[in-house]
């Protein structure tokens, strides 16, 4: 067995990190962490980072976007996903009630499964 301390970063295929940085950074609004152009990422909360990943840097393909969605947690669910519209995000379907959170699916620009996410319950 071993011990995980924590994650540092989940990675996000991309096929255009220029493209996806800008997404990112100036779409979502996320905080860029200083470092080498060529593997951009972005802070998320306290102690994770989102890192774009073209994975030709490591000489494979890309394979295809993660299909199993990143929860971005946010304050409000519904205003979050306004300014997204506004800025040209498009949203698969209405917002979702589980009955304990709100969520709201979305995708970035190489197709990669993104949530605005609110639990509500404790």
């Amino acid at each position: 067995m071993i011990q995980v301390e924590r994650t540092d970063f989940v990675s996000v295929p991309v096929t255009d990190l220029e493209r996806s940085t800008r997404f990112y950074g100036e779409t979502l609004g996320l905080t860029r962490v200083e470092g080498d152009g060529s593997w951009p990422e972005f802070r998320l909360g306290a102690n994770v980072s989102l890192y774009l990943m073209d994975p030709r840097n490591i000489g494979r393909e890309f394979e295809g976007p993660h299909t199993a969605s990143i929860a971005l947690r946010v304050p409000d669910v519904a205003e979050a996903r306004a300014r997204l519209e506004a800025a040209g995000v498009a949203f698969e379907g209405d917002t979702f009630d589980t009955g304990v959170c709100l969520m709201a699916l979305f995708r970035d620009p190489d197709g990669n499964a993104l949530m605005l996410h609110r639990r509500y319950v404790p």
